[in-house]
């Protein structure tokens, strides 16, 4: 039973970071409707850019964060307003080939620079523990925790108590109401994509200490993205943090129940009967 528990706990705090991480899928996706298949090798670019820092300058990872999600920002805003935008009415098979291109792009680019070889922050507390009885808690996955859910609670305050989060809501629920009280939807739509972008260069930067990556890894972290805020409802905020602490926990019994190599598997049964009983998502509206 013991270890059932340890399993729960580590997929719980692996959980929050997955949430941070479709928190961006979801909010893109919410305003403008474009599905972005290059999330997951945004990420991997800010794993890139946290590894390069520690790297170069010593830089703690949960430090470079403040680097990396304003790097990946400025990513994510410039494909939007140079790329995005000029297909925002075009057929959704556009939109698609469009964000693969990206993701093909960034992916390539990412294995010029650094090469295929899995790379990995070894910071000095990378090993340390401390027990709670007979579990023991991972201290790296702890605080990756505890700072993915500060971000998030921080843009929950963004989106409901600022103006420009006010904005970002008003293009999500009706653009057209939007338009005819002044708002810039494209600046909105651009904003509205370098915040999802940053949100995934932050994930990104909270993992390096306890998973290896590669430029392939991107791949992963974007149908996990897909699977979180579908179960959890697409264009949910809170869809997709609960989503991701579901996919978190799934993936971690997963590993003890099956072997680690099929962990995926418990998550994409939960997705099927997801899209069998409640297709909206768990905390999706159906729109």
């Amino acid at each position: 039973m013991s270890l059932y528990v340890q399993a729960i706990v580590n997929g719980f705090l692996v959980g929050g970071v997955y949430s941070l991480m479709a928190l961006g899928l979801s909010l893109i996706f919410g305003v403008m409707r474009v599905i972005n298949f290059a999330h997951g090798d945004m990420m991997v670019w800010g794993m890139y850019l946290s590894y390069w820092l520690f790297v170069t300058a010593g830089v703690d990872p949960y430090l470079s964060i403040l680097v990396t999600g304003s790097a990946v920002f400025l990513l994510g805003a410039a494909v939007q307003k140079g790329l995005v935008n000029r297909i925002l009415d075009a057929p959704h098979e556009m939109q698609i080939l469009l964000m693969l291109g990206v993701a093909l792009v960034l992916e390539n680019v990412a294995l010029m620079v650094w090469g295929p070889d899995p790379r990995r922050v070894s910071t000095t507390y990378a090993l340390s523990t401390f027990w709670l009885g007979p579990i023991v808690f991972d201290l790296p996955k702890v605080a990756t925790f505890g700072l993915a859910l500060a971000l998030a609670l921080g843009l929950y305050l963004f989106l409901k108590k600022t103006d420009l989060g006010r904005m970002i809501r008003a293009a999500s629920d009706n653009q057209i109401g939007a338009l005819l009280v002044g708002t810039d939807i494209l600046k909105v739509f651009t904003l509205a994509f370098g915040i999802g972008a940053a949100c995934v260069g932050a994930a990104g930067s909270l993992m390096t200490p306890f998973l290896p990556f590669s430029p392939s890894t991107g791949l992963f972290f974007t149908v996990t993205s897909f699977n979180i805020v579908i179960i959890g409802g697409m264009g949910s905020f809170l869809g997709a943090f609960v989503g991701g602490l579901l996919v978190g926990m799934s993936e971690s019994l997963g590993a003890v129940i099956l072997v680690p190599s099929l962990k995926e598997i418990v998550s994409f049964v939960l997705l099927v009967l997801i899209l069998l009983f409640r297709p909206q998502g768990l905390l999706g509206s159906g729109r």
